[in-house]
Formats: structure tokens, C-alpha cells, sequence
């Protein structure tokens, strides 16, 4: 429940206090008297819209702030945002609205803690409701409808419209994933055909070792120079072991050696070691000459065979510029196109499988889309039983309504088109509620509509105010008088603010508000301004012309509400109208002496 309005310097509203009660506040006033700025600072205090042209002329600051009865749940939800409080039983929305030359700066708070526009969102659907006549451009529309038949399906529909929208997003992912498969597919046979192009060459090339290339080489260098071999090992064969010419071989020199040592060994057995260095140098003199000529002796010119061994390396040096730069790269890179194509042609889930999957999420998605159907119809019925006997007292006795559920193909929000039917005439058929109601009647359906779900709501809401903006527009007579009597009803468990140009509704208020606009005469003001934060010198503005003020007063003394109700009447100064007025004041004690006796 809204306890107070504070305001400064917003629109034409210099500064403001007002208090509201529970039960029905009423605000009343001439046409562009200001009204609708009052609602305006309620929805700007609770993070609605806003921009600089709402800052007073002449001033760089406003602020709009709210003070709110605090009931449970809103204190439980506080916690949860872990914002303190800061006065018992209360909680203070604020908004801060400045401008500078080049900025327009907006800061939200709640109990002076900085909040952004989501959190207020959602604080604001938990202490206001707004209901006004131009909201009957979204009603219209059957997305909004849906809305509406979904929230006063309440508990026991919601659950299902969750489910189908889980639903939904599993059969969504499973139609991506086979999609994708199908676009992907021509790609990925082109790309398969690729691999098996290089895999085919690598594996002729059969290449295993990272090594082969430096042993190919080495041995055509071998096959090359067989005969230089020849003659080089005979040659050192000589020298090592057995000479054809008059130098001894290094072989006879250290047997000449050794026979000398041992012979000084017998007189000095300290020689006994070098006497064996000597003989390990004999014996491998002997054995690597004796290698040496078994080596000579193994080479052989093998033309057929050099000529496969550089077929070979030139094979191998091409595949190193294909797919290398040498062969151990080369070999990578083979082995990385073999698993590349497995994964190619083993994708975990074949195109039919996908397919399968997806017609199964979407069977899923079928069956839940029918489970909320069931749901919405039942709601549905309900809706239309009670918000025809809400209409019938509306001077709407003979009025017909369904709301009729259209298939269409599922989505996220079920397999339904909501659209509402209504005829307010009789022998007049049922036509969409957008094709046949006049304004009049739209201000009594949303009426009635609000009027429903009120009843729905827990006690632990009841704390919720409800504001009306001219929701009588269009409406007169025993019309208006039925949705006087509506507002009533309602204000009983609620809190209702109403925006009224209708006397019948003005006179049931509990607290009764006149709003007027006045001309101020020209005064020299002193502002100061502020930017990033600093005080700039103080600026004296010179006001040449008149400024127009909106003020709002109480209405509490008999005369004074009299006067008004016979302004909005017509006729201030009549004294039919003043009669008219008084009676409709009395009328209204005895309404609200049997409401609440």
C-alpha cells in the first residue's frame, strides 16, 4: 500500500506531499489540471520511463520518492536483496533525476540502497498495478491475451506452460543439431573425399620410419662409390695388417714392439702393463684390418640397386614438400589425416539418428503442448463464468464472452492462439473482442477483468495498490455508476488510486484529492547547478514570464468535496448541480456505513 508521495521539481511540480489510505484515494481535477503527472511520479519512482524533459524547467535535479507499507512477503523479498530496513514497517523507493549540459543522470534506490532497473522491476510488480483505458491497445493483442488466461490459470496452470517451454528448447536443440548435420553434410562428403585422396598417397609412399630419408641417402652415397670403397679399404688393409711393399704394416711394427717389451720385462716386471696395452694394440690392429678387408671384400656395384634407393628418396623428398617439411612432419601429419577421417565418418550420431532424436523431442513437445491445452481450457471456462458475472453489474446484463484457444504450431508458450470473444449485445454473434468493443465497454472489461483477478489473489498480496487511470473515459449515467460501485468492491481488499473525471466515483472516495494548475508570477529564483560532482557558482536566473504550477489538495470538509462534485458535475454555481453533489455525498455514507457497519 502506498502510505506517502514525496515530489521535487518534476514536470510542473515544484514540491509535493502527499498521503494516501487504504481504501479508494481519488484525484479528481479539470482536464489537463496535472493528474496524470502524479501517476507519472509513481511510475517513475518504481523505475518507469523516464528522460530530462520531466526535470522542472529551471532546474537540474528532481527527485520522486515512495513510501510503501511493508507487509511479509515484500519483507522476505527484501532479505533476499539483502537490503535492510530502514524504517519499521516501510519501505522507501526513490529516484534521483538530474541533467547537465551534456548528461541526463537517473539513480534508483530502495531504502537508500542503489539498485538497478531489474531489481526495481521487480519490486514495483509486488507493490502496484496499473490499470488504464490505453491499456487496451496491448489487450487487444492475443499474445497479451494468452498472458492473461495463463496468470488466472495460476498454480495449476504455469507448472505445464514450464514444461512445454523445457520441452520446447530440447526439440529446438535437437532440430539445430539435425539441421546443422544437413548443411554440414555436403561439406563434410567433400571433405572425406579429400583425405582419402592424401591418405591414399601417403599410404603408397608407406612411409614408417622418420629415419628412412638419412639412411637413403646414406647409402646411395655408399652405392655410389663402390670401387673409391674398394680401393681405400685395400689400401688400409695393407697398412693395418699385411704390406705388398717394402714399409712394414702397423701390425709387424707392434709385433716387433711387443717382442721387444717382453724381453725388458724379464728384467723389470714394472713393463707388465705397457707390454699389455700393447698386445690389446696388436689384436685390434689385427681385427680391424682383418674387418677392414672383409669389408673390401663385401662391396659390390649394384646399379639396379642405387637406382631404387634415389627412386626412393626423390619420392620421399617430394612427399616432405607436400606434407612436411621433412618426413617425421610428414608422417604427423598422415597419422593426424587418419583420425581426422574417423571422426568424419564416425560421428557418434548418423544423420538418421538425429532425425530420430528429433522426432521424439518433438513428440515430447506434442503431448506437453496438449497437456497445457487441457490447462488453458479449463481456465478458460472459469474465466469467462466469472468475468461474465463481473460484467453483468456493469450495465452489461445480457453480455456473451468466451476465449477461445486456436491451434497453431507449438512454441515455446504451448500450441495455442488465445483470442478473446465478446458480444455485448444481444442476438449480436460472438466477434474478437478487438472487432466489436467500443471504448466504454473496454473500460468496463478491463474493470471486470481486474475485478477477477483480485479474487485471485492470496491475502499476503492483498497489501497491492491498484491504480486506476480514467478507466471511466467514455462511460456515463447508470454505466458510470456500476463502475463506482466496482471500484468500491475492490478498494475493500485493496488499496485503489483512481484518476477520475466521473462525480458517482469521486463521491465514494476515502480520501479525496483535487488537483489544479496555477500561475506563478514572475520572480527573480537563485539555482545552483551541479557537474561532476562539484558545486559550480550559484546562477541567477531571471524568470520574465509566469510559471505554471500543478498543486493537489485534500478534499476533507463537506463544502469542499461538495463544490468539486458539482464542478465535475457541470456547474459549480448551480444549485442543481450542489443538490446533485450532496446527494451523491450522502448516497455514498450509507454505501459505506453498510460496507462496514
Amino acid at each position: 500500500m502506498l502510505l506517502s508521495l514525496r515530489i521535487e521539481n518534476f514536470a510542473l511540480i515544484d514540491r509535493l506531499e502527499l498521503e494516501f489510505g487504504q481504501g479508494l484515494n481519488v484525484l479528481t481535477g479539470e482536464t489537463g489540471a496535472g493528474k496524470s503527472i502524479i501517476l507519472d511520479a509513481i511510475d517513475a519512482t518504481l523505475g518507469g520511463k523516464i528522460s530530462s524533459r520531466f526535470i522542472r524547467t529551471g532546474s537540474q535535479k528532481a527527485v520522486v520518492e515512495g513510501t510503501f507499507l511493508l507487509d511479509e512477503a515484500i519483507a522476505n523479498w527484501l532479505t533476499e536483496q539483502e537490503i535492510e530496513p530502514i524504517e519499521e514497517g516501510c519501505v522507501i523507493c526513490a529516484r534521483e533525476l538530474a541533467v547537465t549540459a551534456k548528461h541526463f543522470r537517473s539513480r534508483s534506490r530502495i531504502n537508500g540502497v542503489l539498485v538497478n532497473r531489474n531489481v526495481m522491476a521487480q519490486l514495483r510488480d509486488r507493490l502496484v498495478e496499473i490499470t488504464a483505458q490505453g491499456q487496451t491497445v496491448q489487450l487487444l493483442l492475443p499474445n497479451r491475451q494468452r498472458e492473461l488466461l495463463d496468470s488466472y490459470g495460476g498454480d495449476a496452470l504455469l507448472p505445464a506452460r514450464e514444461v512445454v517451454a523445457r520441452v520446447y528448447e530440447a526439440a529446438k536443440a535437437a532440430k539445430d543439431a539435425l539441421e546443422q548435420r544437413q548443411r554440414s553434410e555436403q561439406e563434410r562428403l567433400q571433405r572425406i573425399d579429400w583425405l582419402k585422396f592424401q591418405l591414399q598417397d601417403l599410404e603408397a609412399a608407406e612411409i614408417e620410419d622418420p629415419e628412412e630419408l638419412n639412411n637413403l641417402e646414406q647409402e646411395s652415397d655408399r652405392l655410389s662409390h663402390v670401387v673409391e670403397l674398394q680401393n681405400l679399404s685395400y689400401e688400409g688393409y695393407q697398412l693395418l695388417y699385411q704390406s705388398d711393399g717394402e714399409e712394414e704394416a702397423i701390425a709387424d711394427r707392434l709385433g716387433k714392439a711387443e717382442s721387444l717389451l717382453e724381453e725388458m720385462q724379464g728384467y723389470d716386471g714394472q713393463l707388465e702393463s705397457i707390454l699389455e696395452m700393447v698386445r690389446s694394440a696388436v689384436a685390434q690392429v689385427v681385427e680391424a684390418g682383418q674387418q677392414l678387408s672383409s669389408y673390401g671384400d663385401s662391396l659390390e656395384s649394384d646399379p639396379q640397386r642405387l637406382a631404387e634407393v634415389e627412386e626412393r628418396i626423390r619420392n620421399l623428398k617430394q612427399l616432405c614438400r607436400k606434407y612436411g617439411p621433412d618426413l617425421k612432419d610428414a608422417i604427423a601429419y598422415y597419422e593426424n589425416l587418419q583420425t581426422e577421417l574417423a571422426q568424419l565418418t564416425d560421428r557418434g550420431q548418423s544423420l538418421e539418428s538425429l532425425e530420430q532424436t528429433y522426432q521424439e523431442r518433438y513428440q515430447d513437445l506434442t503431448v506437453a503442448c496438449e497437456t497445457l491445452t487441457q490447462q488453458r481450457q479449463t481456465a478458460a471456462q472459469r474465466l469467462a463464468q466469472q468475468l461474465i458475472g463481473e460484467l453483468k453489474p456493469l450495465a452489461m446484463d445480457r453480455v456473451r464472452f468466451e476465449c477461445r484457444l486456436i491451434p497453431i504450431a507449438p512454441t515455446a508458450t504451448g500450441g495455442d492462439r488465445v483470442q478473446f470473444y465478446f458480444s455485448p449485445n444481444p442476438g449480436e454473434p460472438l466477434q474478437p473482442l478487438s472487432e466489436t468493443a467500443s471504448g466504454g465497454e473496454m473500460s468496463r472489461f478491463l474493470l471486470a477483468l481486474k475485478a477477477c483477478f483480485s479474487q485471485m489473489e492470496a491475502p499476503s498480496k492483498s497489501q497491492k495498490t491498484l491504480i486506476f487511470d480514467e478507466i471511466d473515459a467514455g462511460v456515463s449515467g447508470k454505466v458510470a455508476e456500476a463502475i463506482a460501485e466496482k471500484l468500491h468492491q475492490l478498494s475493500t481488499p485493496h488499496q485503489i488510486l483512481c484518476v477520475t473525471h466521473q462525480p458517482l466515483i469521486a463521491a465514494l472516495a476515502d480520501r479525496h484529492f483535487r488537483v489544479d494548475k496555477r500561475v506563478e508570477k514572475p520572480k527573480t529564483s537563485t539555482l545552483s547547478s551541479e557537474k561532476n560532482g562539484e558545486n559550480d557558482d550559484k546562477l541567477s536566473v531571471s524568470q520574465s514570464e509566469p510559471r505554471t504550477l500543478v498543486g493537489v489538495t485534500r478534499l476533507e470538509r463537506h463544502d469542499s468535496r461538495r463544490d468539486e462534485l458539482a464542478q465535475l458535475a457541470g456547474g459549480h454555481s448551480s444549485r442543481e448541480a450542489s443538490t446533485f453533489a450532496n446527494s451523491l455525498l450522502a448516497r455514498a455514507a450509507t454505501r459505506r456505513k453498510q460496507s462496514n457497519p
